[in-house]
């Protein structure tokens, strides 16, 4: 007669372990200490074997019944079910292994010999952003096409479409990385990849080109309520006309020529040197140290970068995360702050690059120096096409007079009615 739940809670220790049976080949074990679990006798391949189901009384006699039939299921289709369950098991350690953010970690960790230190932090501050808060936790195996979906359309929404493409390309690298060490079969995120909004055919990032309306835009977002330290590397970004990135990785090392003892001191050989692993190049230029970039600075930038030592010079970034003084700032807070302050689609950070190349070679045009068009391409790190890698290398030292006349000339157009830069540390700038 099959067992009875009442039977099983009844069951008591003997001097000897004993069964207690139900029907094929299901019975209880109770041992001479009180505990009690679950077995199935079978045979296999010719040989007696048995199938430990689980404890009771976690384990109820109808859960017991169902895994049992399951077992009795995979007799038929000619698989063991100790080996079944031993894989099982397997498989559920290695998920909790194994998660999305493991193996991302473990694929970022094996590129940083072949990517710039820049790009590195870049690529993990992207995914931790993004993708480890909401997918992070869940094995790779689980993590289906609906799931990848999920966690790029809040990255759309929020207007970064090209992120979003970024971030699909990532995943999928990380899908690949889990398919090779045999951990999954599949890559969810190349399923994705046509549901996702195109990416726009515009090739110009928003960008102001009226002087006025650049000034007021600083007047704007200074006064606006935003970190000190986003506000400084705001208008560092705009005196510069360097990319953002490059803003958000400067180290203090990277400085010249500046009397850090004294804000007023001689800073007329005030420059700063990017290393050319910081620079956009081919991956094999980042590796020569020619390529580095030279950017005169005028006395506003020197003041910038004066009042922020006082915020961050004890980190050896510039302008680090507002929470973590090791990291660079957010790629967004810049962008982010000018939204607020009224410019979404009318002037994004990369935008200045734009406003200083259009009017200052106006200004070459009007003034009748053609020859100023190339220092203006130099001062934007911008090798003509053609160009040898060796000719590259010398331009971008080349002209520095001028190109410190320049920025010396756009620095004073910019900043005509701005305030102090220690002004914008001030409780009620914020």
């Amino acid at each position: 007669m099959a067992l009875t739940d009442r039977e099983a809670r009844q069951a008591k220790p003997k001097d000897k372990d004993y069964k207690l049976a139900d029907s094929r080949g299901l019975h209880l074990f109770v041992r001479t200490t009180g505990t009690r679990s679950w077995r199935m006798k079978y045979r296999f391949g010719g040989k007696e074997k048995v199938l430990t189901i689980g404890p009771y009384p976690e384990v109820g006699l109808a859960n017991a019944r169902e895994q049992c039939e399951e077992a009795r299921r995979q007799l038929r289709e000619n698989v063991d079910p100790s080996v079944a369950k031993k894989k099982a098991r397997a498989a559920a350690i290695a998920n909790t292994e194994n998660t999305f953010e493991q193996v991302a970690r473990r694929w970022h960790a094996y590129q940083l010999d072949h990517w710039s230190k820049a790009h590195a932090e870049t690529v993990i501050e992207s995914m931790e952003r993004d993708l480890f808060g909401p997918i992070g936790n869940i094995p790779v195996t689980e993590v289906d096409p609906p799931l990848v979906l999920s966690v790029l359309r809040p990255v759309e929404r929020r207007g970064a479409v090209e992120t979003a493409h970024r971030l699909r390309q990532r995943m999928s690298a990380v899908f690949v990385r889990a398919i090779s060490e045999g951990i999954c079969r599949d890559d969810p995120a190349a399923t994705v990849a046509g549901a996702l909004k195109p990416i726009s055919k515009k090739s110009k990032q928003p960008a102001i080109m009226d002087l006025p309306e650049l000034r007021d835009l600083l007047r704007k977002v200074e006064g606006s309520k935003a970190e000190p330290i986003t506000k400084l590397a705001s208008r560092m970004i705009a005196l510069t006309a360097v990319r953002p990135a490059v803003i958000r990785g400067a180290v203090w090392s990277e400085f010249e020529g500046i009397d850090w003892l004294d804000p007023e001191g001689d800073a007329s050989l005030a420059q700063w040197r990017i290393p050319a692993d910081r620079m956009k190049l081919e991956r094999d230029q980042k590796f020569d140290k020619r390529n580095e970039h030279i950017v005169p600075l005028p006395f506003q930038a020197v003041a910038v970068l004066h009042t922020a030592r006082r915020l961050t010079g004890r980190s050896p970034l510039v302008f680090p995360s507002v929470r973590h003084a090791l990291k660079p700032m957010s790629e967004n807070a810049i962008g982010y702050m000018y939204n607020r302050a009224g410019y979404h689609g009318r002037h994004v950070p990369h935008g200045w690059r734009a406003s200083f190349s259009t009017i200052m070679n106006e200004r070459a045009e009007r003034a009748q120096r053609p020859s100023d068009r190339a220092v203006i391409d130099l001062m934007l790190a911008h090798i003509p096409a053609g160009t040898s890698g060796s000719e590259g290398a010398y331009n971008r030292a080349a002209y520095m007079a001028r190109r410190r006349e320049l920025a010396v000339e756009w620095a004073d157009l910019l900043l005509s009615e701005a305030s102090e830069p220690n002004q914008l540390i001030n409780a009620d700038a914020r």
